[in-house]
């Protein structure tokens, strides 16, 4: 067969394989393809009742008998026409649903995307679990970039206590809420972390009064003037970004978290305020609250906690990050309430001046002494120690306290190349699998109840 035979061969095939890939259940066409070919089906009785009308009115014509008799292949069974008419008039509306929309939406696709594997990808990821998750700085948006690819009902809310940086320099001056992890979470978010999200994630240096400030900060301030609102500034970012889920601030709230830290070869308490001076003070961390502690929970927090399926709190800076959204009390409230199954990832690594020399039983043991015991249902840890550190990094281990809590699951969640950081493939892997075992035991509940 010459070679052109065999690429134009090859290239029908791929072709009908793909007209039928529109019938995989799910993608929400199908309905309308039917549509269109009951819209189709009327058009031909309609031209078919006009035929007849003619064959009726100029039956004599032997020329016209003869055209109409082999355009309706009237030489073949009744059976056999109908089926080489309607597998024709089926191919040719797929055929042509097919390139109409390739045509209409080739401006907005990517080079190499296919927009029947992005259909599909949209409406799996639509019918995904509804999952919350809590927290702040690198290790939140991390865990993002990874459940975005499971679900577009997600969640992110972000702590408002930063004062450090850009943020807090922003704070200051602008008297808004710190936009640093908020940016983060939306840059993580993105379906499109390219040159939209380089952009909105660059931070200038050396010019002047701008060194230091990073671009989103700066857009999300300046939309929030613009939009009168803190929270319409995160949605219209949001929109630009077109991010996978939401991205919510646990408070609108003005608060400060405040800490009593013990110093080494101190006996007395010293009283630390601002998330980021209390990491520096290198010293043990008793106690963190928020000033003023009565701040109310933001209203859509509450209502994606109550509906949620999963709740993951971590991971993240144990004092600075998780703990500022959990003193809120509204959203402490809901989390106890809300019938999701609540999991706690534990860090991979000590914090210099936080955590240092923690193990998986003391961040527990830290969390629960302030929000209170009988939060979680699931303590995640990493088992994998075997990965080189820095000297400044010590593993956070699972001890003997927290593998005898019946709660506590243990996997490796080690990123090969940056060791310190949780494998985003891994770390979903296991929330899912968590995530699925609880429905699982859940319908297993009601079928033993009925």
């Amino acid at each position: 067969m010459p070679q052109n035979t065999k690429l134009r061969s090859t290239r029908w095939q791929d072709e009908i394989k793909e007209i039928f890939r529109w019938f995989t259940p799910g993608l929400g066409v199908k309905r309308w393809f039917l549509f269109i070919l009951a819209g189709t089906t009327l058009l031909g009785v309609g031209f078919a009742i006009l035929l007849l009308n003619f064959y009726r009115t100029d039956s004599t014509n032997e020329t016209f008998l003869a055209l109409l008799s082999l355009m309706s292949l009237r030489f073949l069974p009744r059976f056999l026409r109908a089926l080489i008419f309607g597998g024709i008039g089926v191919w040719l509306i797929g055929y042509g649903v097919v390139r109409l929309n390739r045509s209409i939406l080739r401006p907005y696709l990517r080079t190499g995307q296919v927009l029947l594997d992005d259909l599909s990808d949209y409406r799996r990821r639509a019918r995904g679990p509804r999952i919350v998750a809590i927290g702040g700085g690198h290790g939140l948006s991390n865990l993002l970039r990874g459940l975005k690819m499971q679900t577009r009902n997600l969640t992110a809310v972000v702590t408002v206590a930063d004062d450090g940086g850009s943020s807090g320099r922003l704070r200051s001056d602008f008297g808004i809420l710190p936009p640093g992890d908020i940016r983060n979470c939306l840059a993580a978010l993105s379906n499109d972390e390219e040159m939209l999200t380089q952009l909105f994630q660059y931070r200038f240096s050396d010019a002047g009064d701008l060194s230091g400030h990073s671009f989103g900060n700066l857009l999300i301030t300046a939309l929030a003037d613009i939009t009168g609102s803190f929270e319409s500034a995160i949605e219209e970012s949001g929109k630009a970004l077109s991010v996978s889920g939401r991205v919510l601030p646990s408070t609108l709230r003005d608060v400060k978290l405040v800490a009593d830290v013990r110093l080494p070869h101190a006996v007395d308490q010293v009283r630390v305020a601002g998330e980021s001076r209390i990491p520096q003070m290198a010293g043990q961390i008793r106690r963190v609250w928020l000033e003023p502690n009565d701040a109310p929970a933001y209203p859509p927090v509450l209502e994606t906690i109550l509906n949620a399926d999963m709740i993951i709190v971590g991971p993240g800076s144990l004092y600075t990050s998780l703990l500022p959204n959990l003193l809120v009390q509204d959203l402490l409230g809901a989390i106890r309430s809300s019938r999701a199954a609540k999991a706690y990832v534990c860090n991979l690594v000590t914090q210099a001046g936080e955590t240092d020399l923690f193990t998986c039983g003391d961040h527990v043991r830290a969390l629960e002494e302030h929000i209170g015991k009988g939060v979680f249902d699931v303590i995640l840890c990493n088992c994998n120690y075997e990965e080189q550190l820095t000297d400044d990094m010590q593993w956070v281990k699972a001890d003997e306290a927290i593998l005898a809590d019946s709660r506590t699951v243990c996997v490796d969640l080690v990123d090969a190349d940056q060791p310190w950081r949780h494998d985003i493939a891994k770390l979903t892997a296991a929330l899912i699998e968590i995530l699925d075992e609880r429905a699982l035991t859940s319908e297993e509940g009601v079928r033993a109840a009925l």
